[in-house]
């Protein structure tokens, strides 16, 4: 063999050894990388909003979890009329927890007129447990079903929100999917897509291109294939420099879904981690009043 072809070999040896070796240490490291998990920060772990009802419930395998519970000022005189009240579940990313979301609550019980649930999946802030992707879909269907039983309304009459990592968590609870063994019972009224990805795998693979991370990760949120299964509306919204997860699998995954209405809304130079403008709220707003009006009427969808 002659001495530059040896060089060549032994170099290609050294970039697969090292490539080998970063896969698994990613692989060894994925849980973290998937959920970053904040736990629950001492100075506010007792604090509760005044305007919040702080809530502990179970998922199906007994794992207690938190949340927040943001009631609409009208959702009891809504009961009492005999009127189904608008009850959101909100889904957020992977590196946040429950009192980082306080603002946004706020703002969106106040714009869509909604009642607002908020939780941790387990391992966030003061929920138990270690999330993977089969339990924390089942905390969501949990998290669904503790709303519809305290708003009244039916789980399929649920709106679901979800942001970044809870856009899967909200796909998968749009597409009945069983949760760890456990029927996800509901569907939803509405979905609401934030930053969303197509899959797991492929935001991945967009950050480490030269790694099969499709074939190696183990929590893939196959987004993609469940919101196929959801026939109802869709509203979507993207910051058009989001660099986590490129807009264009959000327009993907919106793409995707079969039903209707749909509006997608691109946000102008906004980044993964921007709260959207109070205008894109107020025009969810207006599209859930006519969507789901329209998905309840005579003709439905």
């Amino acid at each position: 063999m002659k001495p530059r072809l040896r060089r060549r070999v032994r170099l290609a040896r050294v970039v697969l050894l090292s490539l080998a070796g970063f896969a698994l240490i990613l692989m060894m490291l994925e849980r973290r990388l998937v959920y970053p998990a904040p736990v629950a920060d001492e100075t506010i772990a007792s604090f509760v909003p005044p305007d919040a009802e702080d809530v502990s419930f179970e998922s199906a395998d007994g794992v207690r979890l938190h949340g927040w519970f943001f009631p609409h000022e009208k959702l009891e005189m809504t009961v009492a009329n005999g009127a189904a009240p608008r009850a959101v579940l909100y889904c957020h990313g992977n590196g946040e927890t429950v009192p980082r979301n306080l603002a946004r609550m706020r703002l969106l019980r106040d714009v869509l007129g909604a009642s607002i649930f908020v939780f941790d999946y387990r391992g966030y802030g003061k929920s138990e447990g270690k999330p993977y992707e089969r339990g924390v879909i089942a905390d969501g269907a949990a998290a669904r079903r503790w709303l519809a039983e305290r708003t009244g309304v039916a789980s399929a009459e649920v709106v679901l929100y979800g942001r970044s990592l809870g856009t899967a968590v909200a796909c998968a609870l749009a597409a009945d999917e069983t949760a760890d063994g456990e029927p996800a019972a509901g569907g939803a009224k509405a979905l609401v897509l934030e930053s969303a990805f197509t899959r797991l795998t492929d935001a991945a693979a967009h950050h480490y291109r030269f790694l099969p991370v499709r074939l190696l990760m183990r929590n893939r949120f196959d987004s993609l294939a469940r919101i196929a299964k959801h026939d109802g509306p869709v509203f979507a919204m993207h910051g058009t420099d989001d660099w986590v997860v490129p807009i264009e699998q959000g327009r993907l995954l919106f793409e995707a879904a079969p039903g209707g209405p749909k509006r997608f809304v691109e946000i102008p130079h906004a980044g993964h981690n921007d709260t959207p403008p109070r205008e894109c709220f107020e025009e969810m707003r207006q599209f859930l009043d006519t969507a789901t009006s329209a998905a309840t009427g005579p003709d439905g969808l």
